[in-house]
């Protein structure tokens, strides 16, 4: 049986709620990811997805599993591929935490720059203007029509962000950090206004997307745990910040631009995603994304410490802390000079 899956409980859930279901169910956990698990069931005849929280201790918000049902089954009929919803289970007798389920989209992960390596150089180049023409795409989404219009509050968006991960950090942290403490109180001081309120998906990634088998094209948009309404720029710095190698000790694989690569470079995705439009200085909105992606590995990181990570690449995500904090830095420097 798959760690933190009881197929058997899952078995008679799924008699009463899956429609078309056809017991004998099959379970087993899909490698990768670092906060929610993922397995792939089968029952002969159909194949799903199931995800859940992780194990161990769960932070305030985090892992919400109706916040990423409701907005892949909101977006089921937009330009957004997401895959087909099913079933989202709030009763938690039945797995211990909530869960939800979802049709199983057949695509491969990029997941390192050797998964990156066995698309030429044409495939590549197309793959990464898609990334950034699907996150366009998403941020066209009208949230009222899409029937979202509740799905977060946008005014005072980045504000939110700044304290909720700075909560986040005090509860995670495995140390102390001066540049954690220095990089927030710079962020207090130098956050835009909100530039906009779009549905934003929070961790939006090369690895966060599924590629069809046979060619350069998105299949799915997966991994929704972290969206809401908010401020869209801050979704294309998160995007920008991983697409920085400094980020490989947290994917805990060789990073997709860590050696040669055709993927666009971070201003010409910016150019991409923007489509002739002028964005303001996005160098707070850098490391607003850079303070949060080091809570992140350092919740990784922390859980790893307590034994409560299951499957590879967990060790040195705790390794990405301190240059992610730097960076953030180093992004607010010249507006720091600007300012006095």
């Amino acid at each position: 049986m798959p760690v933190g899956l009881d197929v058997i409980a899952l078995h008679r859930y799924f008699a009463q709620h899956l429609p078309g279901y056809n017991g004998g169910l099959n379970a087993r956990l899909i490698a990768g990811g670092k906060s929610n698990l993922t397995y792939r069931l089968s029952d002969g005849l159909h194949d799903w997805v199931l995800r859940r929280p992780p194990l161990g201790p769960l932070t305030p918000s985090a892992h919400d599993m109706v916040r990423e049902f409701r907005v892949m089954d909101a977006l089921q009929d937009t330009p957004v591929p997401v895959p087909g919803t099913r079933l989202l289970c709030r009763d938690e007798q039945v797995l211990g935490v909530p869960f939800l389920v979802v049709d199983f989209v057949e695509g491969r992960t990029l997941r390192s720059h050797d998964d990156l390596a066995a698309l030429s150089p044409v495939d590549q180049a197309a793959l990464g203007d898609e990334l950034a023409d699907r996150l366009a795409a998403l941020h066209r989404v009208d949230p009222i029509a899409a029937g979202l219009s509740d799905f977060g509050r946008p005014a005072g968006y980045l504000g939110r962000q700044l304290r909720r991960w700075s909560d986040q950090w005090s509860r995670v942290k495995t140390r102390e950090s001066a540049d954690f403490d220095a990089l927030a109180a710079r962020l207090a001081d130098t956050l835009p206004a909100e530039s906009g309120a779009t549905i934003v998906h929070g961790d939006y990634r090369i690895d966060n997307v599924l590629v069809a088998p046979d060619e350069p094209r998105i299949a799915a948009l997966v991994d929704w745990e972290l969206s809401t309404l908010g401020d869209p720029l801050a979704d294309l710095a998160m995007t920008l910040v991983y697409w920085e190698p400094l980020t490989e000790p947290v994917l805990g694989v060789p990073h997709v631009r860590g050696g040669p690569n055709a993927l666009p470079s971070p201003d010409a995705f910016v150019e991409r995603y923007a489509a002739g439009r002028d964005l303001p200085d996005l160098a707070p909105y850098l490391a607003l994304a850079a303070l949060k992606l080091a809570v992140i590995a350092e919740g990784i990181h922390s859980r790893y410490l307590a034994g409560s990570t299951v499957g590879e690449g967990f060790a040195t995500a705790g390794e990405a802390v301190e240059p992610l904090l730097a960076y953030g830095l180093e992004r607010l420097a010249p507006v720091a000079k600007a300012v006095r």
